[in-house]
């Protein structure tokens, strides 16, 4: 193994490693112990990170951003009251916290008695914005806040709003993704060699806020599975294996050059590479959503995985998408920023999805329906385990009741027992929708009338 596989395989435990070790050197100030806090936080560890988070909290409790880390934390551990008090002290000390403001918002529902319009509107035309994260934490806060309000066409807008000025920097193109997508099914004859014979990955896959988390939880509430979340190592690793040092993380040149890579030394090493998140139990999940695009290689470089993909209504995936706030850069979906741009990207999913189903084998692949999981949880929870070679067991039907640490966007949503408002979701922006509606029909998919 030399050493670059090496670094993505240390990745987390080296991170794991130096956070431990930090944990056990003497506190040297509030600014020391949030930076152990965020290096559990790295991990996906909030519930390691939270009591170093909470130590700098009580240091220096009027302090913005101890009270937005120690905030953000507990609301990955569930504890939402008081996840609620610490943002509403960050905003309070500093009215421009952004992402303090967009927390907040997420965490309750906003009335017509009470939200914070004024204020976020404040924000959002308040200033310089060098890189779009102000608009777009307070724009996609007003989004949310005119949606609790009922007003659609309102949130719409904001939502465009909010997205223009990180649409300039994303740079979206069609051929880019068009090449992506390709590669991405070219690579079901790619590699060398029989694989890593593990059978401890689950890979939860599809598009972003349209059931992976759910079923990542209902994965985790079985005792014999722990939760990975978004573990994002297949991108990096796949570059490397591909030889593109120097090509992005996302291009088609690092599928291509998957032709005659060792795939038994790539399953081997993306496993290790999940320690020590993974490990505790026998199986484990890999909630990254953009791993839809590695199902072959997956499969060809771990034969005895599981991959679930989920998916959900066309129209209802292309609003949920278009709904999501990606603030990381680079843009791993730089088709997020704008609505036509989301629905384009919904169409190359929708034929890879296609394609996987009707190339990969049903005992290691498997479609999972969000609106089938909604309509009948236990029928369809039953199928799930068995698929992924699981017993059943009760617990899984409860799963949140048992949810631990959920690292995702979707924190709030997986501690409530499965709900059905969100089915059709996006009759609700009525004509808003429409260019994304052309452009589904046009490719074949069908969908109803906006």
């Amino acid at each position: 193994m030399n050493a670059e596989v090496q670094r993505i395989v240390g990745r987390l435990s080296g991170l794991s490693a130096a956070a431990d070790e930090l944990s056990r050197v003497p506190p040297m100030g509030p600014q020391f112990l949030t930076q152990v806090g965020r290096a559990y936080t790295l991990l996906g560890a909030h519930d390691r990170a939270e009591p170093f988070l909470r130590r700098a909290w009580e240091a220096a409790p009027f302090d913005a951003s101890n009270n937005y880390n120690l905030g953000a934390a507990l609301v990955f551990l569930g504890r939402f009251d008081e996840a609620k008090q610490r943002l509403a002290q960050a905003v309070k000390i500093q009215p421009r916290h952004f992402p303090a403001w967009y927390t907040l918002v997420d965490l309750e529902r906003q009335t017509v008695a009470a939200n914070h319009i004024e204020a976020l509107t404040r924000l959002f035309e308040d200033g310089t914005d060098p890189d779009g994260s102000r608009t777009l934490h307070a724009g996609h806060a007003l989004a949310k806040t005119y949606e609790d309000l009922g007003d659609y066409e309102a949130a719409f807008d904001w939502l465009v709003k909010a997205k223009a000025a990180r649409r300039a920097r994303a740079a979206f193109s069609d051929e880019h993704d068009e090449a992506l997508f390709a590669a991405a099914a070219d690579t079901l004859k790619h590699g060398r060699g029989g694989g890593y014979p593990s059978d401890e990955p689950i890979f939860v896959v599809g598009l972003p806020r349209t059931g992976t988390t759910l079923v990542e939880s209902i994965l985790a509430a079985h005792p014999d599975v722990t939760a990975g979340g978004e573990l994002g190592i297949l991108p990096a690793l796949t570059k490397h294996f591909s030889g593109g040092a120097q090509r992005p993380l996302m291009d088609a040149a690092n599928f291509d050059g998957m032709a005659n890579a060792d795939l038994g030394e790539y399953g081997r090493a993306y496993v290790e590479s999940t320690r020590p998140v993974a490990g505790r139990t026998p199986r484990f999940t890999d909630k990254t959503p953009i791993n839809m695009l590695y199902a072959g290689l997956i499969h060809r470089a771990l034969p005895n995985a599981r991959i679930v993909c989920v998916r959900r209504d066309p129209m209802d995936s292309v609003i949920s998408f278009f709904r999501m706030m990606f603030f990381a850069s680079p843009h791993v979906y730089p088709s997020v920023y704008d609505l036509e741009h989301a629905a384009r990207h919904y169409v190359r999913f929708h034929g890879l999805a296609d394609f996987w189903r009707d190339n990969l084998p049903a005992d290691r692949y498997r479609e999972q329906s969000y609106e089938a999981l909604v309509a009948d949880q236990e029928v369809q929870t039953r199928e799930l385990l068995a698929f992924a070679g699981l017993g059943f067991d009760a617990a899984v039907l409860n799963f949140h009741e048992h949810a631990g640490v959920v690292a995702t966007a979707s924190a709030v949503q997986v501690r409530k027992p499965i709900y059905s408002s969100a089915l059709g979701r996006w009759k609700r922006y009525g004509k808003k929708l429409k260019p994304a509606a052309d452009i589904l029909r046009a490719a074949g998919i069908e969908v109803e009338d906006v």
